[in-house]
């Protein structure tokens, strides 16, 4: 197996240049509907497509805590967290990866471009994610390390 793919800059670039991404999630709906986006690249994009909590609250009240696409805005969550209040959860991250690796057969998705999934405001250790992740993801997942 290929070791796992990291490359350093910034994740909007990838996209911006029209790339597939994934943004980290957690799975919590406010009675709005809404998707709880608060924070980190959930933030972000949150804030680049203001349709998108409720289209994820919907989907999240729906399917429940896993990684839900959205072809429009080459878009993937990765739930890490099942509340934003709590530290990622190693086995939601590592199982996200079979539903994601599905996604990239079902739109023939050649790279997704990753933040670091845990890791920074989830309070996973990088050297722990990556050591388990190598194991399962395949060479379309490209983790991006903001420097």
């Amino acid at each position: 197996m290929p070791p796992l793919r990291e490359i350093n800059g910034n994740l909007w670039t990838y996209h911006e240049a029209g790339a597939w991404i994934a943004v980290t999630t957690n799975g919590i709906v406010k009675p709005s509907g809404r998707a709880v986006m608060g924070a980190g690249q959930a933030k972000d994009a949150a804030m680049r497509f203001p349709a998108l909590p409720q289209q994820l609250g919907t989907k999240l009240r729906v399917a429940g805590n896993v990684p839900h696409e959205f072809p429009d805005i080459r878009l993937i969550t990765w739930p890490t967290k099942e509340h934003y209040g709590h530290s990622s959860h190693f086995p939601l991250i590592l199982n996200g990866v079979h539903a994601i690796r599905q996604i990239l057969d079902r739109h023939q998705i050649q790279r997704l471009y990753c933040p670091r999934p845990g890791c920074g405001l989830g309070h996973l250790r990088w050297d722990d994610v990556r050591t388990a992740l190598a194991e399962i993801v395949d060479d379309r997942f490209i983790f991006v390390i903001f420097p």
